[in-house]
This record gives C-alpha cells, structure tokens and sequence, in this order.
C-alpha cells in the first residue's frame, strides 16, 4: 500500500558541507517529494538550521519509524539533534491564563477554525473568569487559586497535568505568575510567554505604566520561550505600534493587547508547525 502520509524533518548540527545534499538526496533515492525546504547556517554560533516537508507517496518508506531508522546513519555522521515527525500529528497544548482572556480567546477561536494545527488538552488558570467560554468549547479548566504559600504545589500540579495529558506546548496566554527555576527547566524549550512589552525595554511588572512615564513613542509585545531568568528567553516574535502624548495608561495596554493576541498566535504556530529551532539565546525561524 502506497504511503500517502508527509513528513517533517527539522534539524540541527555544526555547520559543515554537504550536510543539504546528504539530507535531499536521502528523500530522492528514497523516492520521496520535497514539498518545502529551508536552511540556515549560522556564521556566529557555527550551527546549520534545517526545516524539510516531504510527501511518503510512491516512496520506498514503510512508515514513520522505518524513515527514523534509514536516516539515522546520516544524523550520526553530521552529530544532528534531530526529529521526523508525521506532519498530520497535532501537538497537545496546555495554555495557562489568569483574568485576561483576550490571548486565550484569539488562540481558542483559531485552533477551533484550524488555522493554528494543535489540539488544547486543557486550560489552567489562577482564577475562573475565563471558565465558561473555555468550557463552552469543550475544554476542561483547571482552577488552581494561587496563594503565597502554594505556589509550589501549584506547579506540581500543573507539571502532573504536562505528564498525564502527555502535553507537548505550554503557552502563558497572559498567566500573571511567574514560574519557579525548577518549573522552567522542565518545560525547558515548550513553554512559550507573552509579554506585553517590547523586550528587552519594560520588564517584569507594570510595563504599560513605565512606558507611559517614559512617553514612548512606540510599544509593543513579545513572544519568548520561558527561562529562569524573567523575560530574557530566546525571542520568537516581536510587533508594535506608533503611540503619542495623548495615550493614556489604558490607551497604550488597549493597543498593546490587541498586539499581543498576534504575536502570540504567531508564536504557537510557528512553534507546532515545528519552524522554530533554538539557537542557544537567540531562535531560527523558517516562516
């Protein structure tokens, strides 16, 4: 029977020659399809990017896990940190929102519409204003009402939730906590925050108040992966918009939220439709 599934390969290793050529012409004498291709080799960090869509029809692979074990000579010989994957299989989200739910709606609404491909297992939240609509989509929510002294608990819980939901993403769409050390070194590279700033200007709290004492002229929004230290996670997506004096406070978060719903849904995209690649502080990403 012809295997009509495709397939997504994205990669990375030291940057040397022929490491294109070996990859292509693997999915050639394979009789595999090249839909999509894009590579980058970084002159900075001496690493080499890779991103390939291939279509398994007509080809000599049986499935998944006999492409796996076919391409894993090439990978040992380039030292790639590697996945194939099937490019139908949707990665599950868990989205961890507090009272706001403009970012959390935004990602419900194109998730629901299939313009973002994942599948939202569950949402957690510090609070319940945001329970109904997500229930209203057939979603469960989790309430877990934070305290000083529970934080800690809390975050047992939710790590328990990644495990048993088997979650592949966890996106902040606006969930005001910030996580522990131990927190972000589990969710070390798919967990992905939303700021509503435009990095690395206006950092942790109050943002919208120390741009408007400051009298910007422009704010903005950005999507970075989670790291220990707050807000200086490699940075996937960035946006933002002309203000003047006469914005007040409420004016530039107005301005800023509907920035936010953007950058983030960008940012979740880009990242489970596997075009985000981690290159030590900094990202790859094929759009």
């Amino acid at each position: 029977m012809p295997n009509k599934k495709n397939y997504i390969l994205t990669m990375i290793c030291p940057d040397a020659s022929g490491i294109s050529a070996n990859v292509l012409n693997f999915i050639y004498e394979n009789k595999g399809f090249i839909t999509s291709s894009f590579n980058y080799g970084d002159p900075t960090t001496k690493k080499y990017f890779m991103r390939t869509v291939f279509q398994g029809a007509q080809s000599k692979f049986k499935n998944l896990e006999d492409i796996r074990t076919k391409f894993t000579p090439i990978a040992e010989k380039y030292s790639m940190k590697w996945e194939i994957d099937d490019y139908s299989n949707h990665p599950r989200v868990l989205i961890a929102v507090s009272k706001f739910g403009h970012c959390l709606n935004d990602l419900l609404h194109k998730t629901k519409s299939g313009q973002i491909p994942m599948e939202i297992a569950a949402v957690v939240s510090n609070h319940t204003e945001m329970k109904d609509l997500v229930e209203w989509h057939g979603i469960n929510y989790f309430h877990l009402p934070a305290t000083p002294d529970n934080k800690a608990e809390n975050e047992e819980k939710i790590l328990q939730l990644v495990d048993g939901l088997r979650i592949d993403l966890v996106v902040l769409a606006r969930y005001m906590q910030i996580l522990s050390p131990k927190m972000c070194k589990a969710l070390n590279g798919r967990c992905i925050n939303i700021h509503h700033s435009f990095l690395p200007s206006f950092k942790g709290a109050a943002p919208y108040t120390q741009a408007h004492d400051r009298g910007v002229k422009i704010v903005g929004a950005t999507a970075h992966y989670v790291t220990p230290n707050l807000d200086e996670g490699p940075i996937i997506e960035q946006a933002v918009e002309r203000v003047d004096h006469t914005y007040t406070t409420d004016d530039i978060a107005m301005t800023v939220r509907d920035l936010e719903t953007i950058i983030l849904s960008r940012a979740v995209k880009w990242h489970v439709e596997r075009r985000i690649l981690l290159n030590g502080t900094k990202t790859v990403v094929f759009r």
